[in-house]
């Protein structure tokens, strides 16, 4: 029997495959998990309609990621104000909430879940650190962001 996947199976296939399976599998488990739907004339062309609409969509979702990625490279290094010691120490952190928020300020609509600072979790010195900031599934922006005392 032919189907359709509409989720991941283990051992199995990835979602919007086209697989043949025995029919009880089909007709006991997937079906009624709502894992597959039967590959007829018709649902076949509704999936391929709909994959096709599901491209048109990703490539403008990463054409707008890959401008948000070229302007925040020409961004120069962003200043992010912390209160310190005398020594440089930070009273606190500077994390990838102030981050997000310094970005906001810059004109950057960037979820904080999206920022991480790299090869640390938190800063806790003055100086100049980098951040991994990521768009879009698989592109990606470094930032360098300078910590001064306030």
């Amino acid at each position: 029997m032919e189907i359709i996947l509409k989720q991941d199976v283990p051992n199995l296939g990835q979602k919007d495959d086209t697989v043949t399976v025995k029919n009880g599998y089909a007709t006991n488990y997937l079906i009624p998990q709502g894992l597959a739907i039967l590959a007829t004339a018709s649902a076949k062309k509704i999936h391929a309609e709909n994959i096709r609409q599901r491209a048109h969509k990703e490539e403008k979702f990463r054409s707008e990621a890959t401008q948000t990625v070229n302007s925040l490279e020409v961004l120069d290094v962003i200043k992010i104000g912390a209160k310190t010691s005398s020594t440089g120490k930070i009273f606190g952190s500077v994390n990838n909430i102030q981050i997000a928020e310094a970005l906001t300020e810059q004109g950057f609509n960037i979820d904080r879940k999206n920022i991480s600072i790299v090869g640390e979790d938190n800063v806790k010195e003055v100086g100049i650190y980098e951040a991994d900031i990521k768009i879009y599934k698989n592109i990606h922006a470094q930032i360098k962001f300078e910590v001064i005392s306030e």
